[in-house]
């Protein structure tokens, strides 16, 4: 099952490019939101195989997804494979400067069920697909007005 959209971003690809990339942060958000994230490798810089261990609850149990950076294209493409039991997962952020200060950012989340229990899961999930797109997109969206709002505000104040 796929889900993609795309988010126009006042500012410019660098900046979105920085944020995307701000590993350090997205670690932080998953420690607050009680999940259990754990680098797998030593890289000082974020860069082509960087990966993390992480374990969350998910509906009573404890899930566990095995993240790797896979393509790290400055300024304008990553890709992070993730394997979880049953499951295989892509996630694509492409990047295009549409002007100095003006980006598109376009996301592509694909999952594949490698189990048969995990192609009844998601033949489940795609029941109610148009929800879920709809939630996917709304978290792009607001990652966009946070980071529009990140990079304008040192400009207004």
């Amino acid at each position: 099952m796929k889900f993609s959209t795309k988010e126009d971003i006042e500012a410019p690809s660098d900046v979105v490019f920085a944020a995307l990339t701000d590993f350090a942060q997205f670690e932080r958000a998953a420690l607050r939101r009680g999940a259990q994230p754990v680098r797998m490798d030593s890289l000082d810089q974020p860069g082509v195989g960087m990966g993390w261990n992480v374990r969350f609850r998910m509906r009573g149990k404890w899930r566990r997804v095995i993240c790797d950076l896979r393509e790290y294209d400055f300024p304008s493409r990553i890709a992070v494979f993730a394997e979880s039991a049953g499951f295989d997962m892509v996630l694509e952020l492409n990047l295009l400067a549409l002007s100095r200060g003006r980006t598109r950012l376009g996301v592509a989340f694909d999952i594949r069920p490698r189990t048969l229990p995990a192609r009844i899961k998601l033949q489940s999930a795609k029941l109610i697909k148009a929800s879920l797109n709809r939630k996917f997109a709304g978290r792009v969206q607001k990652f966009a007005a946070d980071l529009e709002l990140r990079h304008l505000k040192p400009r207004i104040g």
